[in-house]
């Protein structure tokens, strides 16, 4: 980079934060704001205060830098609301999609860290897990929302507190009334937040930990979103020729409720059911390893079933109070090399939507995959060495914004022809 690109790009730093910071009433918010940023930004191996001070010059100032991202009292949410409007304008979303992600710890003393499962590291382990919101679509995806997830054992309401944690709540700035709420509550929270800020996505991208929430999909629903989400093997459901019978009344007692004849089975069950003859071939994007294609690289390749279900369960039965149980999509990826199929996916989306889009939609989650590898490789988002609540949603929030530049970078400069990751 010649030395006036990279003035241009200190110059759009700098424009970019002034906007993301426009409430701030403090000239010292704004410059420890944009420097915290820059620090991000920088090469280094640690994205942590004291390393990006010692790389910052003039702005290394770590007392001050510490200060703005633990204890300045200036609002998250307001920061990330515009960082919202501005990348749905960079971006266009699709979708929006939602997921989590572990912040490995050592020690006990941070806000809300336990031994809990984390995909970061694939077991349970000692860590906090944020979740978190993102807008995207097939080019390019941005956290916009954040939430720290509070484990049962830190709420003092719970019977499974523990008391050492529950003590250290006050001293973490934990805020009193805040309870656990499970990972996909706060997935739909985060949308209707998103949604108050003036922006409309219309389909919600999510995995099996969500997806197997029934909750989770009914509150999708009821928010009148549409939905491709991953499921585990167990979720169940009838094939969509199923129908509710009414048993004959007794004249007596309660009047019948209507019910399927037979059981409803495991998704999984029902592809093996339609079987290897039923997957189709479908490719859906780009890779990033050399390949024959247009850009000379490879396309992502696979066999897929799709198969029109009405998915059962306590929680399904009792929203829908006795009703026919609605239609959905099952997708299914099964590999010409594999003996059963591999992977799974429920969608709401018409019964007119095309196997290609159904894939497509479903393989566009690994966005966010991209979106955590960057943040937490480049640009220091597990990197927090601060203890408190507020230091948490501060700092997520300034890599989110770290991360909206490097995104807006790489859209300006790509070729018109290809699509930038």
């Amino acid at each position: 980079m010649t030395p006036g690109e990279l003035d241009q790009v200190r110059e759009d730093l700098v424009a970019f934060t002034a906007e993301m910071f426009d409430a701030f009433t403090r000239t010292d918010q704004h410059r420890w704001g944009q420097a915290y940023v820059r620090g991000l930004l920088l090469d280094g191996r640690r994205k942590s205060v004291e390393p990006m001070a010692a790389r910052l010059g003039e702005d290394g100032n770590r007392q001050a830098l510490a200060h703005f991202v633990t204890s300045s009292p200036w609002d998250w949410t307001h920061v990330r609301a515009r960082l919202a409007w501005r990348m749905h304008e960079e971006i266009d979303p699709t979708v929006l999609v939602v997921d989590d992600t572990g912040f490995l710890k050592d020690g006990d003393a941070s806000a809300c860290v336990s031994r809990q499962y984390t995909g970061t590291a694939g077991k349970v382990t000692n860590c906090q897990v944020g979740v978190s919101v993102h807008l995207a679509r097939d080019h390019a995806s941005a956290p916009v929302n954040w939430r720290l997830f509070l484990p049962r054992s830190w709420d003092r309401g719970s019977d499974q507190a523990d008391p050492v944690k529950v003590a250290r709540r006050e001293r973490c700035g934990i805020p009193a009334d805040l309870g656990h709420v499970e990972k996909w509550q706060l997935a739909l929270d985060m949308i209707d937040e998103t949604r108050s800020w003036g922006l409309d996505v219309p389909l919600v991208l999510a995995d099996a930990g969500y997806g197997d929430a029934a909750a989770f999909r009914l509150g999708l629903n009821r928010r009148g979103l549409n939905y491709v989400v991953g499921i585990s093997t167990t979720p169940t459901a009838h094939p969509a020729d199923a129908r509710p019978v009414t048993p004959p009344c007794s004249g007596t007692g309660r009047l019948s409720v209507p019910k399927y004849p037979d059981p409803a089975r495991s998704v999984k069950a029902l592809v093996v059911e339609a079987g290897r003859g039923a997957a189709r071939p479908v490719r859906w994007r780009e890779g990033s390893r050399p390949g024959t294609s247009r850009t000379g690289r490879k396309r992502m390749y696979s066999r897929f079933v799709a198969l029109r279900i009405r998915p059962a369960g306590r929680e399904i039965r009792d929203a829908t109070k006795g009703v026919e149980l609605a239609e959905c999509w099952l997708l299914a990826e099964w590999p010409a090399k594999e003996t059963e199929p591999v992977q799974f996916w429920l969608s709401d989306l018409p019964a007119t939507t095309a196997l290609t889009t159904l894939v497509r939609l479903a393989k566009l989650r690994w966005r966010i995959e991209h979106d955590y590898r960057e943040m937490k490789q480049a640009l220091g988002l597990a990197h927090f060495e601060g203890r408190t609540f507020t230091g948490w949603h501060h700092h997520v929030t300034l890599v989110s914004l770290a991360h909206a530049f490097c995104t807006m970078r790489r859209l300006a400069t790509a070729p018109k022809d290809a699509a930038p990751t």
